[in-house]
């Protein structure tokens, strides 16, 4: 299940829905706007994005996953619009048979997201505003799934 929304969701009411079918495991990530970075203070982030395209990528996220680590289920929930420290901005949750495709697939979502979904991030800090950059490290973390996409 996809969901790209401007309002905030609740993870126990998401969490509920993966509790419905017969999984020996679930694993739920958060994404949550960082109250700041190591030198600045970040007042509000807005998320900007493509809504037809960031629906196609993730639905196509969510597909890669389930046919590589057989899910159960599977929930991708990201918001755009302004967002402020210490709100969410996405929930990831995968549940399988077993604990280790639910971990991993989580793990990919959250990688693939991070690289490949159009979603731009404006930081305002101190007043000013910034697109965040890709960092070095989300394209490194990528790379370990080149052989799944």
């Amino acid at each position: 299940m996809i969901k790209i929304q401007k309002k905030n969701f609740n993870f126990s009411e998401e969490n509920k829905k993966l509790l419905k079918n017969n999984s020996g495991a679930i694993v739920t990530f958060i994404g949550v706007v960082r109250g700041k970075t190591k030198t600045k203070k970040i007042q509000s982030i807005n998320i900007e994005c493509y809504l037809k395209m960031a629906e196609k990528k993730l639905e196509e996220v969510e597909m890669i996953a389930n046919k590589k680590w057989k899910l159960n289920n599977c929930i991708i929930i990201h918001r755009y619009g302004k967002i402020k420290p210490g709100e969410k901005i996405v929930y990831i949750a995968t549940s399988a048979e077993h604990r280790k495709n639910a971990f991993k697939s989580c793990e990919f979502i959250i990688d693939y997201l991070k690289t490949k979904a159009p979603f731009w991030k404006l930081e305002k800090i101190n007043s000013k505003e910034m697109y965040v950059r890709l960092k070095k490290k989300d394209e490194k973390n990528l790379k370990k799934w080149e052989n799944i996409i």
